[in-house]
């Protein structure tokens, strides 16, 4: 286990990050988790933050590789230590970054997942049946019209506050990563959705302050300490909808759903500056991605139907 001075680093970093970057809850994890065990493997060879060189940290980066960790994880590990170390050179902790020059692996380029139309209406019809009573397929059918019809991230979607759908709203103020606010529209399907879901909510809220309770202010409430639905939750529940609907559940996640809303709607003509905006994305080229996405299908749609792309 790291010592005291090297927990110390760690948390006070983090905290730092938190106050000034307002990164999100679940970006600090991952920060948080990449340098424990930084600071493990250190620890098992009796070295330290304040007395590492560079070597050390090279040293850890083929430990990673050799352990067959990704290149995308293998690059946040070691921008996780870089930021670390340029913290420490602000603080005065430390006189040099070991990690300022080492170049990183460079993340895998690879297209995101994404469904079609047809698999989409198989996994609404599928939501519609989900379920042990007529509030949980209500909750269900409300939970993947919403994802699909705004493309929300799924800890979005599942924190969000019932007085945001309050109102039968055309539009519902988001907040997202470094709690950004954004505002994303409805379609008419997942409002109609979200009404039928109030309904079966103020109907438990109504029987919860009879006998003394206090309901949930999420819209979507789970028992865990949060508050809300889970993240682990949401993607289990996606995966037996999946199942149920004939769709392979490997295919199927809540970042799959919001991959189809940007694919479908850039295939629909959706402008890329409007899908960046609706996904919340701080860099266009972030949301470019898609564009390949769409490319990709329209050369298969020509390869598997053109009929000159056929055998003869």
């Amino acid at each position: 286990m790291p010592d005291a001075e090297t927990s110390r680093w760690i948390s006070t970093f983090l905290d730092a990050r938190r106050a000034e970057a307002g990164a999100a809850r679940n970006t600090e994890l991952a920060y948080g988790r990449d340098l424990l065990h930084f600071a493990s493997w250190l620890d098992a060879r009796n070295l330290s933050f304040a007395a590492i060189g560079r070597g050390a940290v090279e040293d850890y980066l083929v430990a990673c590789d050799a352990a067959g960790l990704s290149k995308a994880t293998r690059a946040r590990r070691l921008s996780s230590i870089r930021q670390l170390f340029r913290f420490a050179v602000e603080e005065g902790w430390r006189a040099d970054n070991p990690a300022l020059r080492l170049s990183g692996p460079g993340k895998s380029k690879s297209l995101p997942k994404t469904l079609s139309r047809d698999d989409l209406v198989r996994l609404i019809e599928a939501a519609r049946a989900k379920g042990r009573t007529a509030a949980e397929r209500t909750r269900n059918l409300a939970l993947i019209e919403l994802l699909y019809a705004t493309g929300l991230r799924v800890t979005e979607l599942v924190s969000l506050p019932i007085a945001a759908v309050r109102g039968n709203p055309r539009m519902i103020l988001v907040r997202g990563k470094g709690q950004k606010e954004r505002m994303v529209p409805l379609s008419a399907p997942a409002r109609d959705a979200v009404t039928d879901w109030l309904a079966c909510r103020d109907a438990a809220d109504a029987e919860a302050r009879a006998a003394g309770q206090v309901p949930s202010r999420y819209l979507f409430p789970g028992d865990g300490s949060a508050g809300h639905l889970t993240r682990q939750h949401m993607h289990l529940l996606l995966k037996d909808i999946a199942v149920l609907a004939g769709v392979s559940p490997a295919h199927v996640t809540p970042h799959v759903l919001r991959h189809a809303f940007a694919t479908h709607l850039l295939a629909g003509g959706a402008d890329l500056r409007v899908i960046q905006t609706l996904l919340g994305h701080a860099d266009i080229a972030t949301t470019e991605i898609y564009t390949h996405v769409l490319d990709e299908h329209l050369k298969t749609l020509v390869l598997t139907h053109h009929p000159l792309a056929r055998k003869r």
